[in-house]
């Protein structure tokens, strides 16, 4: 099992490093010359068209905090199959950014060291990349750390540059604000959003991460406006101090303009502030890009080797050192640039499935999907998402657009002919089918796993309460009953696990009626007592239509039939109380009528949030 180590801000470091890079030194270069001033409105319009994936992908993020991000998530709603191909495109997409950036590298030495060659370029960032490699292996703490220290100096620079700046921009260098309108506008705000798209992979790291429900979504959107602002102060600074001619002769526009203001100290200082960026950039994305093959290898889509993790660093390091392989392949033989356009396409089709995710996890109704942030306008915030990522799907160009397709079905031919077979986790879109055509298919996989992973969520150690109830007998009945056909059915329950004859049990029952009563609107506690040592047994009836428990009293729709020893007597009242605390949970009587498997039903109490003091 994964450590636990990164809270808030370490999420919020590892993802601003991986949005600050490109998107910020070197883009501004390349789009100032189609789009003039206004690309500082773009980068604002890009930052916005990030925000329906971040609130989707911090919903499903704090309901299922598992390692593998956009993969789990997506394998999980939409099936296996769409699954293999999300596992492979999201660590082959963020592994060749990560392999981009290392490289890109070399744009900025080179202006410094006029010999440097492309050979020494990229054995610099193939050194780069092993020493990342060591420092993942050693422990997600530690390269956190790492992370968060470069992270720190890099939006300290930005700062004083921005502050530095304002003193000295030129307010005539804005004018004309937008030379080619507003069409040049939209067009390169398709390259920018792209140098955003990282902030959301730091849901890969959620299996490690303390206290998730509040952890995740406050890292992710606190590196959302931070970079944001970042961003746009610093476009806006930089458009303000170089004219158009100076950006067209540099790819590193902030340190050109940065020594208008400081000197060639500012050159200097800006450079070193570029290199932190892609370093930073580099590592986030080897750190959670590797525990793709991990979550892929759980499910069996992949060999298992990929999610060994060691025993003693508690790091997957055959994993790592895959992905490690895969970017020095990447920088040393491979058009990265031809195949980042190919990523970006992926990055997008990712985001457009993440937003279909959250839709279809919520129709689903799983009683069991429980996020602890939710996204706000559901789903108007999801469709339009997944509209305006087509439009941009379909700007990328035609043959990133086709080779992407041909990693589909490589990856669906993968599935088919390697990891169907092996492949038992069930999606929400099997549970939308089975509520569309009223037939419950019998699978409680997901519904299980879900309900695991929020226990484990929430760090809810599991009490005996909690034991008898994942093993109590459920009766979910149409029928309108009165005491006498209820204590039937529970005589016939309880006999083959008290191993005690049913008729024995019914006598009790009747013996005993009076302990048979309603303790709250629509819910009944029936007990009994028989003689024997440290055993307990629980049946819990639904009953659509009711059951009469008294002349003049409202039928009770909830019963909890409780059957025990007498040395269980103080367990007895425990349960009691468990019972009390479940059934004043908001929305829980509503549920439970809603619910539909024997399944939810138990989950629905399995959830309830109680007080748990050990085993009771």
């Amino acid at each position: 099992m994964l450590k636990k180590t990164t809270g808030a801000f370490g999420i919020f470091c590892v993802a601003s490093g991986t949005m600050i890079s490109s998107g910020l030194f070197i883009l501004p270069a390349i789009v100032y010359l189609k789009a003039g001033p206004s690309i500082i409105i773009a980068y604002f319009f890009s930052a916005l068209l990030v925000i329906p994936t971040l609130l989707s992908k911090s919903e499903l993020a704090t309901a299922m905090p598992k390692s593998g991000g956009t993969y789990f998530f997506v394998h999980r709603s939409l099936g296996a199959f769409v699954g293999t191909f999300a596992g492979f495109a999201s660590w082959f997409s963020l592994g060749l950014k990560s392999a981009f950036a290392l490289l890109g590298i070399g744009l900025l030495i080179q202006p410094m060291f006029n010999n440097s060659s492309p050979e020494i370029i990229k054995l610099i960032a193939v050194g780069v990349v092993l020493f990342f490699t060591i420092l993942n292996i050693i422990g997600t703490k530690e390269s956190t750390l790492f992370q968060t220290i470069m992270v720190v100096g890099l939006i300290s620079i930005l700062v004083l540059y921005i502050f530095s700046g304002f003193s000295h921009v030129d307010v005539h260098r804005y004018v004309p604000f937008m030379p080619n309108g507003w069409i040049s506008v939209f067009t390169v705000m398709g390259m920018i959003f792209i140098s955003f798209g990282g902030l959301t992979k730091v849901a890969s790291l959620a299996g490690e991460v303390k206290n998730p429900k509040r952890n995740l979504p406050a890292g992710m959107f606190s590196a959302f406006i931070v970079t944001t602002v970042l961003y746009v102060f610093a476009v806006f600074i930089t458009v303000g101090l170089l004219d158009n001619i100076e950006f067209n002769q540099t790819l590193n526009p902030l340190a050109f303009a940065s020594s208008k203001i400081m000197g060639n100290a500012g050159f200097w200082i800006l450079s070193i502030a570029a290199i932190i960026a892609f370093v930073t950039t580099g590592n986030a994305g080897l750190l959670t890009s590797s525990r793709i093959p991990m979550a892929m290898s759980e499910d069996n889509l992949i060999p298992s080797m990929f999610a060994r993790i060691n025993v003693k660093l508690k790091t997957p390091i055959i994993s790592i050192l895959i992905t490690s392989l895969f970017m020095i392949i990447a920088i040393v033989f491979l058009d990265l640039e031809n195949l980042v356009k190919v990523a970006s396409t992926m990055k997008l089709i990712l985001f457009s499935l993440v937003n279909l995710s959250v839709i279809l996890m919520r129709e689903s109704k799983i009683v069991s999907y429980k996020p602890s942030f939710k996204s706000p306008l559901y789903p108007y915030v999801q469709i339009f998402a997944i509209v305006v990522y087509l439009v941009l799907i379909i700007e990328m160009g035609f043959l990133p657009f086709l080779i992407t397709l041909a990693f589909f079905i490589l990856s669906l031919l993968w599935y088919f002919l390697n990891s169907k077979r092996r492949n038992k986790k069930q999606s929400a879109l099997l549970k939308i089918v089975e509520r569309i055509t009223s037939r419950e298919i019998k699978s409680s996989v997901l519904t299980d796993e879900l309900r695991d992973i929020l226990l484990e969520r929430d760090g809810i150690i599991e009490d005996k309460f909690d034991g008898i109830i994942k093993n109590a007998i459920f009766i979910d009945t149409k029928e309108k009953l009165d005491k006498t056909g209820l204590f039937k059915l529970l005589a016939q329950g309880h006999s083959d696990k008290l191993n005690i004859p049913p008729e024995q049990l019914y006598k009790l029952y009747i013996k005993e009626k009076e302990n048979f009563e309603s303790i709250y609107d629509g819910l009944a506690i029936s007990n009994i007592v028989f003689e024997g040592e440290s055993k307990f047994d629980i049946i819990v009836v639904r009953s659509e239509r009711g059951i009469d428990i008294e002349e003049g009293a409202a039928p009770a729709h909830i019963v909890f039939a409780l059957a025990g020893t007498q040395d269980e007597r103080s367990f007895y009242l425990k349960s009691l109380m468990a019972i009390a605390q479940i059934i004043q949970n908001k929305g829980f009587i509503k549920n439970w009528k809603k619910a539909r498997s024997i399944n939810d039903l138990k989950n629905l109490i399995l959830l309830a949030e109680r007080v748990r003091k050990g085993k009771i």
